[in-house]
């Protein structure tokens, strides 16, 4: 008897760790698919700037994990003096190049995209940024961990209203770290970016970059990166809003897409933790 009861438990116990592991689509509402715009023009210091990229793709579901590129548009940028830069696909890839750009600090650019008989667009200024200047590091203890904390100095310029970028890419991390900020507290002085950071070694490679940036983008940043730290309950939490860019769609306003078109001047610096 003792024999046959612990026959069946194994039993009981084989079917329900088995079912434990199938797998369970939830179905979800799903809204009809938005172009996404990935417009951002950095002119790197020391470069001609005349290499430049936009990606188009559109929005899907939850479960796809492939994301659909658009090809065939109409992608082109123009300046204050009706100069066209045109952008090619790079066929089927959803990757538009131009090699012919010509940057400007405190020019105005105009991004238009045309896709499926409608037309996009969106006007920018291309913003200077100051020049890094160096890096330090220092270990921080809290709540128990030991941080990387890394400062990274630059002099703002003075009788002038900057605003910033900045990210800081670890090696060995796939996800950059960004933040932004104004120079309405240290105008005209010598200030710093600031990243804390676990699990880092030495010999880790990070790319820190600072770009000069419109209010406008840092208006738009500021509420994008609150959205994207407010929104981490779960993989089917809702953000809150839904931030829209600067990109309008001339023919169907309602039919707005997602991302922003961005001019900005770069500064980038290798450094390797001691």
């Amino acid at each position: 008897m003792k024999t046959k009861i612990n026959l069946i438990i194994v039993l009981l116990s084989a079917i329900f760790f088995n079912s434990c592991e199938d797998v369970v689509n939830i179905s979800l509402n799903t809204d009809n698919p938005r172009l996404v715009i990935d417009a951002s023009i950095n002119w790197q210091k020391g470069t001609t700037g005349n290499n430049q990229v936009i990606k188009l793709s559109t929005t899907t579901d939850f479960y796809t994990n492939v994301i659909p590129v658009v090809s065939g548009a109409t992608v082109l940028i123009k300046n204050s003096s009706n100069v066209i830069f045109n952008f090619t696909e790079t066929p089927n890839t959803g990757i538009y190049l131009c090699s012919n750009f010509i940057p400007v600090i405190d020019e105005t650019y105009t991004l238009t995209v045309i896709n499926n008989g409608q037309t996009y667009n969106a006007t920018e200024t291309l913003k200077s940024v100051a020049s890094i200047t160096s890096v330090t590091q220092e270990i921080q203890t809290g709540l128990g961990n030991d941080f990387l904390k890394l400062k990274t100095f630059f002099n703002d310029p003075a009788g002038v209203d900057n605003y910033y970028l900045y990210k800081y890419k670890f090696s060995n991390n796939l996800k950059p770290e960004y933040s932004i900020d104004d120079d309405l507290f240290f105008q005209g002085n010598t200030f710093f970016s600031l990243v804390l950071e676990e699990d880092t070694t030495p010999g880790e490679q990070v790319e820190i970059t600072h770009y000069g940036i419109s209010q406008t983008y840092y208006n738009y940043m500021s509420i994008l990166l609150s959205v994207a730290g407010s929104s981490g309950g779960g993989p089917f939490q809702t953000p809150p809003a839904t931030v829209k860019g600067n990109i309008k769609n001339e023919t169907n306003f309602e039919n707005y897409p997602l991302g922003y078109f961005r001019v900005s001047e770069a500064d980038t610096k290798n450094y390797t933790i001691q």
